[in-house]
C-alpha cells in the first residue's frame, strides 16, 4: 500500500517503521476473517484492513477524529491478523504507533481519562495486592461488575525450599501474585521437580499495561527497571527467564525492539529476550522426566484455551496441547481457537460490552465438548473466562503440578 508520510512523522524512527509496515499491506482482506471485532460488528473500520487505512490517513497528515480513536480503541491487539496475513504485516507494532499519535491529538472525555489513569497506576501499584485481598474478603457482597474482576482466593500451596545448582529467574509480575498466587507456586514446584530452583526478583509490571494504554515513556521506564533488576541474576548465570503469563512473555520478548535506539540498554535487552522462555518452550525437553513423576490418576477431560499472546504474539501453537496429552489428559477439540476471549489486558474494563460478547462466544466453544476443566496460560484470560464458566478454569501449570507426586 503506497503512502506519503507527513512532515511531523516521516523522519522519526516511528515514522520509518510505520511506513515500512503500511507498505507491506496489499489490502487483500484475509485479516478480516480472523478479526474478532470485525466478526462481531461487521464494520470495515473495526477490522485490521480498515484500521490500517485510518492510521495511514493519520500518518499522511489527515487530522484524526474521535471516531478514529474509537475504532482504534476497539482493537483487542490480539494479533490474529498477523497470523493470517500472507504479507507479514506487523499490525501490532503499527497500531501502537497509530494509537500513540491519535492519543496526542484527540482529548479523551474526562471519564475515560480517569478510567485509563486508574488502570495504569492502580494495577501496577504496590497497593494493588492489599486492595485485591480486601476485595476477596468481601467478594460475595460486591456488585457483579466488580466481583467479576476479583477471583476467589485459593491456597497456593507451599513454595519449594530446596536449593539446586540449576537456577532460573521467575519474575512474578504485577497482578498475578495477588489474583492467583497458585500459578507462581505451581511453576516453582514443577521446576523443583526438575531440580531447578526458581529465583524471584521483586514483583514489577512487565510494562505491557502502560504500553498498551499509550503511555510509552512510562512503559519504557518499567522495562529498564526490570532489566536492571534481572541483570545481576543474568550475570550470575540463570539458565532462563521463565514466563508463566503469556501476556508478560509477549511483552518481554519485545524489549529489544522497544529499546533498539537506547545504546545503554539495547545489548542487555537482546540478552534478556534470548533468555526469556514461556513454559511451553521450556518444558517439552523435560516432558519425559515429568511424565515419570506423575501420580497414577484417571484421565481428565480438558480443553485448552490458547491465549492470543501465546499463539499470535509468541507464535507458540499446539505445544501445550501436546504436553497435556503426554501427561495423560484427554485433550478435547476447540473450535474457533484463534479468536480472542475478550480479556485482552484492560480491554474487558474499557470495552465491557464487546468483551462480554467475545467471552460468551469463547465459553460456548469451550463448553461444547463437556470438559472437566478449562486450562489456559494467561492470568487475564483465566480470570475473564472463570467469571462465566460452568467448570473450573485453571492455568495448565497448576493442572500439571496437581498431578505430580
Amino acid at each position: 500500500m503506497r503512502t506519503q508520510l507527513a512532515d511531523f512523522i516521516k523522519d522519526t524512527p516511528e515514522g520509518k517503521e510505520a511506513e515500512e509496515i503500511v507498505r507491506r499491506c496489499v489490502h487483500c482482506g484475509f485479516c478480516t476473517a480472523t478479526c474478532p471485532t470485525y466478526q462481531l460488528l461487521g464494520d470495515e473500520l473495526d477490522g485490521p484492513r480498515g484500521r490500517i487505512y485510518l492510521m495511514k490517513q493519520v500518518l499522511e497528515g489527515v487530522e484524526p477524529t474521535r471516531r478514529t480513536q474509537l475504532h482504534l480503541d476497539r482493537c483487542l491487539t490480539c494479533r490474529a491478523c498477523e497470523t493470517t496475513c500472507p504479507s507479514g504485516v506487523q499490525y501490532g507494532r503499527l497500531v501502537d504507533i497509530g494509537r500513540d499519535i491519535v492519543e496526542k491529538k484527540i482529548e479523551r472525555p474526562f471519564g475515560e481519562q480517569v478510567a485509563r489513569s486508574a488502570l495504569k497506576h492502580g494495577l501496577t501499584s504496590k497497593l494493588f495486592g492489599p486492595a485485591m485481598r480486601a476485595g476477596q474478603a468481601v467478594r460475595s457482597f460486591l456488585p457483579e461488575s466488580i466481583r467479576s474482576k476479583v477471583p476467589e482466593r485459593r491456597d497456593p500451596g507451599a513454595w519449594p525450599q530446596r536449593s539446586h545448582a540449576r537456577k532460573m529467574l521467575l519474575p512474578l509480575g504485577c497482578v498475578q501474585p495477588s489474583m492467583s498466587p497458585g500459578i507462581d507456586a505451581a511453576t516453582a514446584r514443577v521446576l523443583d521437580a526438575l531440580e531447578i530452583e526458581a529465583i524471584t526478583p521483586a514483583a514489577s509490571c512487565c510494562g505491557a499495561i502502560k504500553h498498551h494504554l499509550n503511555d510509552h515513556d512510562a512503559a519504557l521506564a518499567e522495562v529498564r527497571r526490570n532489566i536492571d533488576a534481572w541483570w545481576p541474576h543474568v550475570e550470575a548465570g540463570v539458565e532462563a527467564i521463565v514466563m508463566n503469563a503469556s501476556g508478560c512473555g509477549a511483552m518481554v520478548k519485545e524489549y529489544a525492539h522497544l529499546l533498539r535506539h537506547d545504546r545503554a540498554y539495547v545489548e542487555k535487552a537482546q540478552r534478556i529476550v534470548a533468555l526469556t522462555k514461556d513454559l511451553a518452550e521450556l518444558l517439552p525437553q523435560h516432558a519425559a522426566v515429568l511424565t515419570s513423576k506423575l501420580r497414577e490418576k484417571a484421565p481428565e477431560r480438558v480443553v485448552f484455551h490458547p491465549p492470543c499472546t501465546l499463539q499470535h504474539g509468541q507464535k507458540i501453537r499446539g505445544v501445550v496441547e501436546q504436553l497435556l496429552s503426554a501427561f495423560g489428559a484427554e485433550v478435547l477439540p476447540l473450535s474457533e481457537s484463534h479468536l480472542c476471549c475478550g480479556s485482552a489486558g484492560t480491554y474487558s474494563v474499557l470495552q465491557p460490552e464487546l468483551s462480554k460478547q467475545l467471552r460468551d462466544r469463547k465459553l460456548e466453544a469451550l463448553h461444547a465438548s463437556q470438559p472437566d476443566v478449562i486450562l489456559s496460560a494467561n492470568i487475564g484470560c483465566i480470570t475473564h473466562l472463570a467469571n462465566g464458566a460452568q467448570v473450573p478454569v485453571r492455568h495448565w501449570i497448576e493442572w500439571l503440578d496437581a498431578r505430580l507426586s
